[in-house]
């Protein structure tokens, strides 16, 4: 004959807890009170927990409440359990509240040592508890992570689109940076036309930036003189800064070095940078994903098209 399943279990955490308060209290009375319930209700639960475990867990001794040998072998798993339950609620209104969690982003090179910084510690200041992985990598990369929900939000360039991708494009301003004491530092916008004589450092060729730079350099009849190719703006703010030639870069990347041997105008045409703030579809964002985009985008305000 084969056995029969086994009964399942129909314990609750307030039986537990009328049974540990009882021990330390020594009364119905007084357990009660410390529960905030009625002794009938104490005596219930007890009751309840008594026929679910099978033996008897309290005896009578000298006026006091006091557990059997049983209950005594159970009490510290009853602790155990009844603590965890406890940290369990707090970590719980803590990620509620965005004050607990692990937040996982991936962002362009540049931004992990420019802007990223300064945004996660206020971000980290105001969320105690939290803690973040930042992971720079080319967009090739973080368009991989995305799809693998590696990550729960990225920081891109001007992203394509993907339909298991969602993504919030954000337009920067662009200017043109020129090493201090240079020329176009007398000037209050400096225009295509303004740059023929000049040896330009300037991203990849096959990126939608360089082509729209260059598209405004044949408009304005000027050839673009080519004296770096680069992926990321923070290398040609570097390199102008040391006085190698000059660039088009985004006013994000360009402000982090007004004043570091590197000045910078408003470039005309406008020839906006497009900043993609992306995360994965089928990963259900949690709050302290969005509230980071959120500030990230908020901390752009200044420097939108």
């Amino acid at each position: 004959m084969q056995p029969g399943p086994m009964p399942k279990s129909t314990l609750h955490l307030r039986q537990l807890e009328a049974l540990k308060a009882v021990c330390e209290h020594g009364s119905l009375t007084r357990a009660a009170q410390a529960l905030d319930i009625t002794q009938p209700a104490v005596s219930r639960l007890l009751s309840d927990l008594t026929s679910e475990l099978g033996f008897r867990l309290l005896d009578r001794k000298d006026g006091r409440m006091v557990p059997t040998q049983e209950a005594k072998f159970l009490l510290p798993d009853i602790a155990r359990v009844l603590e965890m339950m406890a940290q369990i609620a707090e970590t719980g209104r803590d990620i509620t509240q965005r004050k607990a969690g692990h937040l996982r982003v991936a962002c362009l090179p540049g931004f992990a040592v420019s802007h990223m910084p300064s945004l996660v510690a206020e971000f980290l200041a105001t969320h105690p508890g939290v803690t973040m992985t930042i992971e720079p990598d080319r967009p090739e990369r973080i368009l991989e992570w995305m799809l693998g929900e590696q990550y729960d939000c990225g920081i891109t360039d001007d992203f394509a689109g993907h339909p298991a991708i969602e993504a919030r494009t954000l337009d920067i301003r662009s200017v043109c940076i020129f090493p201090e004491g240079h020329r176009l530092e007398a000037k209050q916008a400096v225009r295509a036309s303004d740059l023929g004589e000049e040896k330009m450092i300037h991203p990849r060729r096959d990126s939608a930036y360089f082509r729209a730079l260059n598209e405004a350099f044949a408009e304005a009849g000027v050839a673009l003189q080519s004296l770096v190719e680069l992926r990321q703006f923070t290398g040609a703010c570097e390199l102008v800064r040391r006085g190698q030639g000059v660039s088009v870069v985004s006013e994000l990347d360009a402000r982090n070095y007004a004043g570091r041997g590197l000045s910078y105008r408003p470039f005309l045409p406008q020839l906006p940078h497009r900043l993609s703030l992306v995360r994965p579809v089928h990963q259900h964002p949690s709050m302290l994903t969005l509230e980071f985009l959120e500030a990230f985008e908020e901390s752009l305000a200044d420097l939108r098209c």
